[in-house]
């Protein structure tokens, strides 16, 4: 045998004699009862994960035992509940915002879980956990709380192993924001020195009409800035999505429509990470989304972290304070972005703001509004209007020129160029000062579907501007249209028509008359859906159009006769000229 398969042997049986020596004869095992006992304890406490047996943690004994209280903080602008049981947040209540109802407050807390903020970290055994699942000691023995002027505290605090854990909340009066102080004494002794995660839990509860479902949830998501950058994933088209941000990242949210909940890191978390998922069809009514948002933390100090939540609506004087936050709200494709969105920052939301300050109805502001920018617009309207009627007097001469070069395009069109320097007309003047009016358009497009200034404003019949006004339930689903009929939305097409009507002559080709129909009857179909107060918009849009257009024709025809009539006298005053020439000499012969 070679002397290193000995030399190895024995080695290894020397191995197993100690490993025998030194190992102690297992203790009996418990009675079934005991054994189970701290292991149910566990499972009970946290209420989101699946019933399996879990390992004992030394260092978390006695944490999940406990009374869960119910402590209420009552503001002038929500009410709060937070539980010892994770010393989270379990409800949030907005005061001055209803759900679709009217009736019901808006509620910013997904309270079918185990509560939306927790935080998360690995203890030192290599055991992940959440502190949504430890009980704490509340600093305050009541069961409500009044925030005063003064402000106010709430503390939770938890004894794991030779530390403690202690979130203390500041609840101001007259402010959506709420500030978070998070605490680790002795922290080595509970976790490890990988850091710890910040967490938001579940999706902001629908709000809307769940008639118009879909629209809804094209507005969700889970977002956050790292550097100067936002990004954020959206449940619209697929039904999972994910995302980490890595460096220098300030604040994670989560949105639905009009509000959001942010967590806000004073000192720069390491990275984000955001996750949703999507159960059911967009458009569905009992369509369930989740979503998961965490800040990975530095390793904790004997220092507290400090961070801010903001739990409110997405208003722009509201947010504008926190870096980045309103860049949250979609304007569309990035390449108008740059353009639209600092038209509603800029121009819509303090146009808005100002005229609702003395406008108490949001849609008599909608109507002044949008004559305000037709006021603005209409140089570039007029300079629009009057190259489309120089256009339609050179229909029959390019008409002419058409059949004369009908088999030679290149003469054609020299004929035509000719054509227009001689009549000094520009053939892209009415294109050109429409073009520049396309961001305006786009980016009130996309403000007015999520303003939530307008949001259960009601005028005339419409309850919500920010809802479709249905007045009139089909009783069938029509694909792409819906089951009801918005009033707003055919009074637009038939503005359209009229307008169109003006705007064509009775030299119109048989494609401009069939446009003149489809074209209304398209946007009659996308807008029967949007909000009322979009559909209201457009509608004095066109209603000032059509009359911005008659007026200008109207001039132009005015202009048209005077020139004529003066041709005339110049044509009479020449020939008079000329018959007096003649004559004198005819006097002189």
């Amino acid at each position: 045998m070679d002397r290193n398969v000995v030399i190895a042997t024995v080695l290894i049986m020397g191995i197993l004699l100690v490993w025998m020596y030194m190992i102690p004869p297992p203790v009996p095992a418990p009675e079934p009862l005991a054994q189970d006992t701290l292991q149910l304890q566990e499972q009970i406490a946290d209420t989101q994960r699946p019933v399996t047996p879990v390992q004992v943690d030394s260092t978390m004994v006695g944490v999940f035992e406990g009374e869960e209280r119910l402590i209420t903080v009552d503001t002038d602008l929500y009410t709060a509940r937070l539980s010892t049981r994770g010393a989270t947040l379990v409800n949030f209540l907005l005061k001055e915002y209803a759900q679709f109802d009217q009736v019901s407050p808006v509620q910013l807390v997904d309270t079918s879980g185990a509560g939306a903020l927790g935080l998360e970290f690995q203890s030192p055994n290599g055991r992940n956990r959440d502190s949504r699942t430890f009980y704490f000691a509340p600093s305050f023995d009541g069961d409500s709380l009044h925030v005063t002027n003064a402000g106010t505290e709430l503390s939770f605090e938890a004894r794991l192993s030779d530390g403690t854990l202690r979130l203390t909340y500041e609840f101001e009066p007259e402010t959506y924001e709420i500030g978070l102080r998070v605490t680790h004494t002795n922290g080595r002794s509970f976790q490890t020195d990988d850091g710890y995660e910040i967490v938001w839990n579940g999706a902001l509860p629908f709000s809307e009409d769940p008639g118009n479902r879909k629209e809804e949830v094209a507005k969700i998501g889970a977002y956050a800035r790292t550097g100067d950058e936002v990004d954020g994933i959206s449940l619209a088209g697929d039904e999972e999505e994910g995302m980490t941000l890595r460096g220098n990242v300030s604040w994670m949210a989560v949105k639905n429509k009009y509000f959001a909940a942010v967590v806000l890191s004073d000192e720069r978390a390491r990275e984000a990470e955001l996750f949703g998922e999507r159960r059911g069809e967009t458009d569905d009514e009992d369509v369930d989304v989740t979503f998961r948002a965490s800040l990975f933390m530095n390793p904790p100090t004997d220092e507290s972290d400090s961070f801010r939540l903001y739990l409110g609506p997405l208003e722009y004087y509201e947010i504008k304070e926190y870096d980045g936050l309103y860049d949250m709200i979609d304007y569309g494709w990035n390449a108008f972005e740059w353009m639209t969105r600092p038209l509603a920052t800029f121009i819509f939301i303090p146009a808005f703001t100002l005229l609702s300050s003395f406008i108490a109805n949001y849609g008599v502001v909608i109507i002044i509004f949008g004559l305000l920018i037709k006021l603005a617009l209409f140089p570039l309207t007029k300079s629009s209007y009057k190259s489309m009627a120089q256009m339609r007097e050179l229909q029959p001469q390019m008409q002419a020129i058409k059949e004369k070069y009908k088999d030679d395009p290149q003469k054609q069109q020299a004929a035509t160029m000719k054509l227009y320097k001689e009549s000094g007309t520009n053939p892209l003047g009415s294109c050109l000062p429409m073009l520049l009016q396309y961001p305006i358009i786009i980016a009130l497009w996309q403000f007015l579907q999520q303003s939530i200034e307008i949001r259960q404003e009601g005028f005339l019949w419409a309850n919500d501007l920010s809802a479709p006004d249905a007045v009139l339930n089909l009783p069938i689903t029509i694909p792409f249209y819906g089951d009801f009929v918005a009033g707003f939305t055919v009074l637009m097409g038939l503005s359209m028509i009229v307008q169109m009507r003006i705007q064509s002559t009775p030299a119109s080709g048989v494609q401009a008359k069939i446009f003149m129909y489809v074209m209304p009857a398209f946007i009659f179909v996308i807008f029967n859906r949007l909000p009322s107060g979009l559909s209201l918009y457009y509608l004095c849009y066109n209603v000032v159009t059509a009359f911005q257009q008659k007026l200008i024709n109207k001039s132009l025809e005015k202009k048209k006769v005077h020139e004529e009539a003066s041709t005339r006298r110049r044509s009479k005053k020449a020939r008079h000229v000329t018959n007096k020439r003649k004559g004198k000499r005819s006097k002189k012969r």
